[in-house]
């Protein structure tokens, strides 16, 4: 049975993860007044991208995107998704929120390999990208940490369930709407979507990847959407004890992000930084001085 459970959410959440790529290209495309393509044109295009010819560029290249997944999978094992969590006793938020950079840098690890100006570009405003939504993350984490007092994960959704969501508590409105703020930027969509930025630098760290390495970087892509929505329906919506409700909770939640895809122009890094370290840190500093206070 543990084997089954820890089985089960990297398959839940891959198959979760690349639904909500192919229902984010159809939103998209009728908001653009396009039919669009079928909703699992992700699956098939990973299936044809395995059965294409591939170019490496050394063995960095194979190894950290590999790296990227593997910690993505590890994040998604830490998750608490109805009420399967197989490692909900081995670490905390802190935990996760270390394990989360591991995508990152093995994405750049694996680009570096690929020596192409614009990867370069693509992994430095990543990397500041991250350091731009890592800090009110943090801050919002001292929050929840602080107002239930326990770092697990599962404990704070079982609390939830038994009181309320945290979205509707006083202390942590202010963290819980610091954290719909840097949403898109953790998800990597506009207007934040300027590690990949097509029109810019030609996805800047997956230019040189094609075949079986562009199906990994969209599994890793559909990994990361999961982590990033799940993380605040646990978080601030109560998680929930059944697999349909919890879905339907990361439906509502994607599809806010995808009409803030659609309205805002992509920003620079600079600016993209400026925002992050404003409004979303004043929101999640304010709100852990008031959750310490009370």
């Amino acid at each position: 049975m543990k084997s089954i459970e820890i089985i089960v959410p990297p398959v839940l959440a891959f198959i979760i993860g690349l639904f909500f790529l192919g229902l984010f290209r159809r939103i998209m495309a009728r908001i653009h007044w396009r039919y669009g393509p079928p909703l699992i044109q992700p699956l098939i295009d990973v299936i044809k991208l395995f059965h294409q010819k591939s170019v490496q560029h050394g063995i960095m290249f194979n190894i950290g995107l590999i790296f990227s997944l593997a910690g993505s999978i590890v994040v998604v094992l830490f998750l608490p998704f109805g009420r399967i969590c197989p490692l909900s006793e081995s670490g905390g938020l802190l935990v996760i929120l270390y394990i989360m950079l591991i995508a990152p840098l093995g994405l750049a690890l694996s680009g570096g390999e690929g020596a192409n100006p614009n990867i370069s570009i693509g992994i430095s405003r990543k990397f500041i990208l991250s350091l731009g939504y890592e800090i009110p993350l943090l801050l919002i984490l001292l929050s929840i940490m602080t107002h239930y007092k326990t770092i697990s994960l599962m404990e704070i959704v079982k609390i939830q369930q038994n009181t309320s969501w945290a979205l509707l508590s006083f202390p942590l409105f202010l963290p819980a709407l610091a954290y719909l703020l840097i949403l898109p930027a953790i998800l990597g969509v506009r207007p934040f979507d300027v590690s990949s930025a097509p029109q810019e630098i030609a996805s800047g760290t997956m230019v040189e990847y094609g075949g079986r390495y562009l199906a990994l970087a969209t599994i890793e892509h559909a990994f990361s959407l999961f982590i990033g929505i799940s993380l605040f329906v646990n978080l601030f919506l109560g998680g929930s004890c059944n697999i349909v409700v919890f879905f339907i909770k990361m439906l509502v939640v994607f599809t806010i992000g995808v009409f803030i895809n659609a309205v805002f122009p992509r920003l620079r890094i600079e600016q993209a930084i400026k925002y992050l370290w404003r409004l979303p840190v004043a929101l999640a500093f304010i709100g852990l001085i008031i959750v310490s206070i009370l």
